[in-house]
């Protein structure tokens, strides 16, 4: 069998910089190998998409660049995990496997466990490392904030100085995409992936866009240029989130020695607004990691069978394709389908429109949407989509009213017109209730309803109030408030209540996946 191994398995983790498992494993007398299994199984699943491998291709390009310099290249290897390992376990004398902690969708969960069952079989121990605040087995949620920020105040670890090679162990080409994805269109406008981008994206942020991200981050006019997106990076592992910390707050350190300036000010509010956003990133990934069900169950069973026998699809198909007659709601459909990316606000008023106004079940909805993030990250997607859904029953009913978002968020409708052509010539004054221009403007402006632009598929406000009566009498019942306090006793955040203050606190959205901005309710 010759050398003895020690296997780094990346997943999620696709950097060389603050990555345990593989300084701990360089720190030994064993080769390395460094693998990466993609499976033809897992690009298979409902919730992956060719725009995600897109990122991942570019990552795993750089990763691997990255990894030779340190004298070790990449290994791929194509098929399924614990085939793969198996074989080198028979192939080779493997010392131990090295990877991070996931807490991705259920197939990941479930691989994993095969996985860990085919190297014990085998006789070669597993060292699992946490590079989020999610911590396995958790008994109770008491302390988990300050956990937290114990594992964030950690030092940064440094790449390995070199890596000992696992001389003559090959893999495949990396390809331009999986079997099961090579029939799907590839997309043309996606955030681009790689660690180097990354690192280039966070230190834009933080030098220039960041001073407007404290006011800018709800409209999606600005949201593009004042959100950190710094989303994919986090979700598919080109930067840690403690890097990410780290920076933020040796940026909000420098500017404590600055002279005073309304400038200063702005940026410490943004960035501190942020630092407070960062910290629900891993809260909403420890409750899929408690509770798995809720990738594909209500959270609040008392919500079972309100929505899941009435599922239009025809509703769903006009949201998908944002042709709902609601021009807000279509323009964000339709930007986060060419390009992969939509800012927290907006994501909650298209998720809450499909909840309430077209009583959509969250599960199909959520699934296409985790499709279309290029930073999906399981753990946050489905907990924020039972929360914009209602289904938690433990967070107020958030329902937006898409007319009065698009007036407060897009009032010049500068982000309407540019993904609706068809309204492009329709006057301000019309643009936001299409529904109600005379014949004259539309004859004028080039926009017929129900044949340039849809009519509203469901006169929205009917549809608010009717969605509030059916929840009435869940929110009512003796019944379903006991568990929605078992809910919130087992997954509720313990943060202290912030002393009072003019402004309120912003509430807890998350960055990976949902954006990095806040909500109000509406």
């Amino acid at each position: 069998m010759g050398m003895t191994l020690r296997i780094v398995w990346f997943k999620r983790d696709l950097r060389v910089v603050d990555h345990g498992p593989l300084l701990d494993a360089a720190e030994s007398a064993d080769a390395v190998l460094p693998l990466y299994v993609i499976e033809p199984t897992l690009w298979a699943q409902p919730d992956m998409a060719p725009r995600h491998w897109q990122f991942i291709h570019a990552a795993l390009q750089e990763l691997d660049a990255a990894l030779s310099r340190l004298g070790q290249p990449l290994v791929i290897r194509q098929g399924d995990a614990a085939t793969i390992f198996r074989e080198l376990a028979a192939a080779y004398r493997i010392s131990a496997v090295h990877a991070h902690q996931e807490t991705g969708n259920a197939w990941t969960y479930q691989r994993d466990l095969t996985v860990s069952a085919v190297l014990r079989e085998a006789g070669i121990p597993l060292f699992e490392t946490r590079q989020h605040g999610v911590v396995r087995r958790l008994g109770q949620r008491d302390g988990w904030s300050r956990q937290w920020e114990g594992l964030m105040a950690e030092a940064i670890r440094p790449a390995p100085d070199a890596l000992r090679p696992a001389v003559g162990i090959r893999g495949i080409r990396l390809p331009d995409l999986p079997g099961e994805l090579t029939d799907a269109p590839r997309q043309r406008h996606i955030q681009p992936g790689g660690r180097e981008r990354g690192l280039r994206v966070l230190q834009g942020f933080l030098e220039h866009r960041g001073i407007g991200y404290s006011g800018g981050i709800s409209s999606p006019v600005t949201a593009w240029q004042s959100s950190s997106r710094l989303s994919p990076h986090l979700a598919w592992g080109t930067l840690s989130l403690r890097e990410v910390v780290h920076a933020s707050r040796a940026r909000r350190q420098s500017l404590r020695d600055e002279a005073a300036s309304p400038e200063r000010r702005r940026w410490l509010r943004s960035l501190r607004n942020f630092e407070e956003r960062l910290h629900w990133h891993c809260h909403f990934m420890q409750k899929l990691e408690s509770e798995p069900r809720i990738e594909f169950e209500n959270m609040h069973r008392a919500c079972d069978g309100l929505r899941e026998n009435e599922f239009r699809q025809d509703r769903f198909d006009a949201w998908c394709r944002g042709e709902t007659g609601l021009p807000l709601v279509d323009a964000c459909m339709r930007a986060v389908n060419a390009g992969g990316w939509l800012n927290f606000r907006m994501r909650a008023l298209v998720v809450s429109f499909a909840a309430y106004h077209l009583w959509l079940h969250w599960r199909q909805p959520a699934l296409y949407l985790a499709r279309q993030f290029t930073d999906y990250e399981p753990g946050i997607h489905y907990c924020q989509f039972q929360m914009q859904s209602g289904t938690t029953g433990i967070n107020t009913l958030r329902i937006y009213n898409p007319v009065k978002q698009s007036r407060d968020q897009d009032p010049d409708g500068v982000f309407i017109r540019r993904w609706i052509p068809e309204l492009g010539q329709v006057p301000t004054r019309w643009l936001h209730e299409p529904w109600t221009m005379p014949e004259a403007v539309q004859r004028d402006s080039g926009c017929r309803l129900g044949e340039d632009y849809p009519l509203q598929v469901v006169e929205h406000e009917q549809a608010a109030r009717e969605a509030r009566q059916r929840f009435t009498p869940i929110r009512r019942s003796a019944a379903a408030n006991a568990e929605a306090d078992a809910i919130r006793h087992k997954h509720g955040s313990r943060r202290r209540p912030a002393p009072r203050r003019t402004r309120p606190r912003p509430q807890p959205p998350q960055l990976s996946l949902f954006g990095d901005d806040g909500h109000e309710e509406s």
